[in-house]
C-alpha cells in the first residue's frame, strides 16, 4: 500500500515530473529575476576573510545564533528552520520512490536517517504551532495588522509536515504491517490509524502524498514571492556581513588601499553623491531586502519608530524590496521610473533616524538599515539641497567657526582658563575636548572635571586649543559628506603634527570618530573614552574614589555601549549603588539626540527622550550618570519636561570628582 503506482493509466513519475519542472523552473525563473536586481548594485567588496566568514555562517545562518535571541518567537522560528533542513532528504526519497531509504540502506544509516526526518517533522510542527498560536490567539502589536499571508503560509507547512507523517504511517500499514519505531511519531500515526479499512487507506495516502508534493512545490512557488524570500536571502546575508567596525561610514571614494581619497582629488566625474536611485546602492544594500523575516525586531527598539515618527526601520528594507519588484522590468531595461528611492522611503522617514544603530545590533540576519538612510541623507544634503532648514544653521556655524554652536574658535580653550593645562604641545595624552565639552556651558564643568582627575592622578596630556576643530560627526550623520572629510583632514593633520597617539575623549561621539572613521583619512590612533581612563586610574589607585551615596542609574550612550562596544568601565568608575534600567548597555534606548537630529526641531509629542527619561525615573534612582554631552543635554531636557527636575544628571566625570578622596 502506497502512492507509487499509476493513475488513470499514466505512471505516478510523470506526474510528479511534470510538477516538479513547473515548480522549481518557477522558483529558478524568478531567483534568477532577483539576482539580476541586486546585480544592478554598485560594487562591495565582501569577498574577504573567508574563515571567518565561514564561521558567522555556521552560527548565524546555521546555528541561529542571533534568531534564538528572542527566546520564544525565536526559538520557534529556529525549530522550523532545523526541522525544515532535516526533513529536506525526505522529500528526495519521496521524490524517487523510496529508492534514497534503500541507498541509505545499503550503508547501515536507514534508521538513523529515519529518526532524524521524524525529529525533523517533530520540530517543525512544534515550531508551526507555536508560530499560529502566536499570531492567532497571544497577537502582540506589532502582529495585529499582519497579512494573512503569513497565517496561510504556516498552515501550508503544517500540511507539509501532517501529510508527510500520514504517508509514513500509512507505508507501515501496507500488506504487511510493520511498525519501525525508529520513526516514533510515525508509528504513533500508525497505531492512530490501524483499523481503518484498506481501501479507505489507499484514498487517504494517494490524497497525502499528492497534497504533501504539491505544498512542496507550491512552496517553492511562493519563496521568491513573499516574505520567505529570506529563505534565501539569508545566506548570502550572514555570509556577507559587514566586517567593517559598527557605525563606520563610506568615504565618497576610496583608493586602492581602501583609504578615502582626498578631497582636492575627487574624481567628480565618476562620483555618486549619496543614494537616490536603486542601482546607487551597493548590491550588498539591495540582497537585505530579500533577507528580511518580517520579524519586526527592528521597529521593537527603534526610537523613532516608539515616538510616533514615520520612520519604521523594517519598512525601510520592505521598501527596497518591494521598489525593485514594482520597477524590476524599467531597472533591467536600464530606464529610471518616475519614483525615486528616496520618494519612496519618504523624507521625514529618512531624517527621524538617530543612527543608534540599535535596529541593526536586533536583525537576526545582519541587515543594514541605517547606511540606507544615512546614503539617501547624502543625496538630499549634496545633491538636491533638500533638508530641514535647521540644519542649514548647523553647517554654517560648522563652516564658519568650526563647532555646531557658531562661538568663535579663539574661545574653544577658554572652559581651561585657571587649570594650568599644556595646550598645543606634545603629550603622552591629547584630551580631545569636543564642541560640546568646548563651548556647551553645562558640558564644559565635565571638560573640566576630567582635567581635573587626569592631573590629580599625574597623566602626562594636553589639549589642542584653536587647533581643535570639529570632529565632523555631526555633518556627517546629516549627510553633508563634503563638510566632515574637509574637516576630518585637518583634524588629522593637526593632530599628527603633535605626534599623537594616544587620544581621550568625554564624547563617544569623538570617541567613535576619531577611533574607527579617521584612519581611513590618515589618522591612526588609539582613542579612550574618559570612563575608560578615568577607571583604569582609579583600579590602579591613581584615583582614591569612595562609592557614590546617591542611588544612580547609568544610561548607555549609543556610541559608546552599542557601537563602542563600552559598557562595563562607566559603571565601574561610578561605583555605589547602580541601579539598572529596563534597557541597558548594547541595548540602551537611544536618547534621540544622534544622528545630528539634536540640532533638529522635534514635535512635542513625539520626543524620544522623554521615553527615555521615564525609563530612568522608573528606576527611582535620584542621579542618571551619562557619559555623553548629547546623552547629557537630552535626559536633562526630559527629565524636565516630565517635571523631575530633582533628579540630577551628571557625567562620570563629575561622580568621581565629587568623590575623589584627598
Amino acid at each position: 500500500m502506497d502512492a507509487y503506482h499509476s493513475y488513470y493509466g499514466v505512471e505516478w513519475y510523470f506526474f510528479l515530473l511534470v510538477w516538479g519542472i513547473i515548480a522549481l523552473g518557477s522558483h529558478v525563473y524568478q531567483v534568477g529575476f532577483v539576482v539580476k536586481l541586486i546585480r544592478l548594485g554598485k560594487n562591495d567588496d565582501r569577498f574577504n576573510s573567508w574563515k571567518q566568514r565561514t564561521k558567522e555562517f555556521l552560527t548565524d545562518w546555521l546555528g541561529q545564533r542571533k534568531v534564538v535571541e528572542d527566546k520564544l518567537a525565536g526559538y520557534a522560528h529556529a525549530l522550523i528552520f532545523w526541522g525544515f533542513l532535516m526533513l529536506v532528504s525526505d522529500v528526495i526519497d519521496l521524490s524517487t520512490g523510496g529508492y534514497f531509504a534503500k541507498f541509505l540502506g545499503l550503508i547501515y544509516l536507514a534508521n538513523l536517517w529515519n529518526l532524524i526526518v521524524d525529529i525533523g517533522y517533530l520540530m517543525a510542527g512544534i515550531g508551526i504551532l507555536f508560530a499560529l498560536y502566536r499570531r492567532l490567539i497571544v497577537r502582540p502589536e506589532k502582529l495585529k495588522d499582519s497579512s494573512l499571508e503569513g497565517v496561510l503560509i504556516l498552515f501550508a507547512i503544517l500540511g507539509i509536515v501532517i501529510t508527510a507523517f500520514i504517508v509514513e504511517a500509512i507505508f507501515m500499514l501496507g500488506d504487511e504491517p510493520h511498525y519501525n519505531y525508529w520513526e516514533p511519531i510515525g508509528v504513533l500515526f500508525a497505531k492512530l490509524m490501524q483499523d481503518i479499512e484498506p481501501d479507505t487507506l489507499q484514498v487517504i495516502v494517494d490524497v497525502s502524498y499528492w497534497l504533501h508534493m504539491i505544498l512542496i512545490g507550491g512552496f517553492l512557488i511562493e519563496i521568491p514571492q513573499t516574505k520567505h524570500s529570506h529563505l534565501i536571502g539569508t545566506i548570502p546575508n550572514v555570509m556577507f556581513q559587514d566586517h567593517e567596525k559598527m557605525g563606520t561610514m563610506l568615504p565618497l571614494q576610496v583608493d586602492e588601499d581602501n583609504a578615502a581619497v582626498k578631497t582636492d582629488d575627487l574624481d567628480f566625474d565618476n562620483l555618486t553623491l549619496g543614494v537616490n536611485k536603486f542601482e546607487d546602492f551597493t548590491w550588498r544594500q539591495l540582497s537585505d531586502g530579500w533577507a528580511c523575516t518580517a520579524c519586526a525586531r527592528c521597529q521593537d527598539v527603534c526610537p523613532a519608530y516608539n515616538s510616533g515618527k514615520e520612520l519604521n526601520p523594517m519598512q525601510i528594507i520592505m521598501d527596497v524590496k518591494n521598489y525593485g519588484k514594482e520597477h524590476g522590468s524599467l531597472l533591467l531595461a536600464g530606464e529610471s521610473p518616475d519614483e525615486t528611492i528616496v520618494d519612496r522611503f519618504s523624507p521625514e522617514a529618512i531624517w527621524a533616524c538617530t543612527t543608534c544603530y540599535a535596529c541593526v545590533n536586533a536583525c537576526p540576519v545582519h541587515i543594514e538599515h541605517v547606511p540606507k538612510l544615512t546614503d539617501t541623507r547624502r543625496h538630499l544634503v549634496m545633491e538636491a539641497s533638500e533638508f530641514p532648514e535647521e540644519l542649514q544653521n548647523l553647517f554654517n556655524n560648522l563652516e564658519r567657526n568650526s563647532n555646531p554652536w557658531g562661538l568663535g574658535a579663539h574661545t574653544r580653550a577658554d572652559w581651561a582658563e585657571g587649570l594650568d593645562l599644556k595646550i598645543g604641545e606634545p603629550a603622552e595624552y591629547l584630551f580631545y575636548v569636543g564642541c560640546a565639552g568646548s563651548f556647551d556651558e553645562r558640558n564644559k564643568n565635565v571638560s573640566r572635571a576630567t582635567a581635573k582627575l587626569l592631573k590629580a592622578a599625574g597623566v602626562d596630556f594636553s589639549i589642542m586649543g584653536e587647533m581643535e576643530m570639529c570632529n565632523g560627526d555631526p555633518a556627517r550623520r546629516a549627510g553633508n559628506e563634503f563638510m566632515f572629510q574637509m574637516m576630518a583632514e585637518m583634524n588629522v593633520d593637526n593632530m599628527n603634527s603633535l605626534g599623537t597617539l594616544k587620544v581621550i575623549t568625554a564624547c563617544p561621539h569623538c570617541f567613535h570618530t576619531i577611533g574607527k572613521e579617521y584612519e581611513k583619512y590618515g589618522g591612526k590612533y588609539e582613542v579612550y573614552h574618559h570612563s575608560q581612563v578615568l577607571n583604569e586610574l582609579k583600579q590602579k589607585d591613581k584615583l582614591k574614589i569612595k562609592d557614590y551615596g546617591d542611588k544612580v542609574t547609568f544610561h548607555d550612550p549609543c556610541y559608546l555601549g552599542r557601537i563602542g562596544g563600552e559598557t562595563e568601565a562607566p559603571r565601574e568608575a561610578i561605583g555605589g549603588e547602580l541601579i539598572e534600567m529596563e534597557r541597558s548597555r548594547e541595548k540602551s534606548f537611544c536618547c534621540g539626540g544622534g544622528g545630528a537630529r539634536i540640532w533638529m526641531e522635534e514635535d512635542a509629542d513625539k520626543r524620544v527622550n522623554e521615553i527615555r527619561a521615564k525609563e530612568a525615573v522608573n528606576t527611582g534612582a535620584d542621579c542618571v550618570a551619562v557619559g555623553c554631552p548629547f546623552c547629557m543635554t537630552m535626559m536633562s531636557d526630559g527629565l524636565k519636561t516630565l517635571g523631575e527636575e530633582q533628579r540630577t544628571v551628571k557625567d562620570i566625570s563629575e561622580i568621581m570628582l565629587e568623590n575623589l578622596e584627598g
